[in-house]
């Protein structure tokens, strides 16, 4: 026990890391519920809810010929995907451990580790979501054809991205106001319901209109992700360096925040998160 403690390579001290990622990502994914299948379920379940219900919508209201020409279903399915992965991704990194969480009394424990891993299990539990449901789709009721995966997955990727931004920046500002930070990530996640874009198309936007959308980076992501997903489909409105600067930005804002936040962590915090 009093033998010198020898200093980890780097090539060790990278694998504990990953291997400390890993643990913490799956004790993120089973907080939802103590089975981590049923978890998976209940959010394979929600997105099939969310498709059902926007089917419903556009057919009951009429406007499902605005819709671009070629898979009904997968257009859907391209903005709920995307909706989905940004916000519960938001959702996942605002409730990471925190500097003053019991957790971070642990010595490879760091804010850090805790919020890679909750972005980590946002995106595997979406992304399996995401296989599983058009994998029923294509073997129940059709071939899922896709111009360009690559790029389709490219764009779930930036979704997931941008949302790891936003939470950033939420993140950061929670310890000082926690019940804005809860107010203010539940009416983002709803506004964009809306302003993500996920029902209508960008290019047969008017002008006046577009305005109010293309703030949003996940609104351009959406769009773009439909121009990879349908042959017949080229955005016009969007841009898809728009919503990589906006995240790097947002991200680095969240990052110094963070950094800010952790040197004045008080115990007193977690009573009142």
């Amino acid at each position: 026990m009093f033998e010198p403690r020898q200093p980890d390579s780097n090539l060790r001290s990278a694998a504990g890391l990953l291997d400390l990622i890993y643990h913490s990502t799956v004790r993120s994914i089973r907080r939802t519920h103590s089975n981590a299948v049923l978890a998976i379920a209940v959010n394979i379940l929600q997105t099939v809810i969310f498709v059902f219900a926007f089917y419903v919508l556009f057919a009951v209201v009429g406007i499902r010929g605005s819709a671009i020409r070629g898979d009904f279903l997968l257009y859907i399915m391209s903005g709920v995907f995307l909706y989905m992965a940004h916000t519960r991704t938001v959702t996942a990194v605002v409730k990471s451990e925190g500097p003053a969480s019991a957790m971070m009394k642990h010595a490879p424990m760091t804010t850090a580790v805790s919020i890679s891993s909750a972005a980590l299990g946002a995106l595997y539990i979406q992304v399996l979501s995401m296989s599983l449901v058009l994998y029923v789709y294509h073997a129940a009721w059709g071939p899922v054809t896709i111009a360009d995966p690559a790029g389709a997955l490219g764009m779930v990727l930036l979704a997931w991205f941008s949302g790891v931004a936003v939470g950033m920046v939420f993140l950061a500002l929670k310890p000082w106001f926690p019940t804005f930070v809860s107010m203010a990530t539940t009416v983002y996640t709803r506004a964009n319901m809306i302003a993500s874009g996920k029902m209508f198309v960008a290019n047969q936007l008017p002008g006046y209109m577009l305005a109010f959308f293309s703030w949003n980076p996940l609104f351009h992501t959406i769009d773009q992700a439909r121009g990879f997903t349908f042959i017949n489909y080229n955005p016009h409105n969007t841009s898809l360096l728009y919503p990589i600067w906006v995240s790097l930005a947002l991200l680095m804002v969240g990052l110094m925040g963070e950094f800010y936040t952790r040197k004045h962590a008080s115990a007193s915090w977690s009573a009142r998160q």
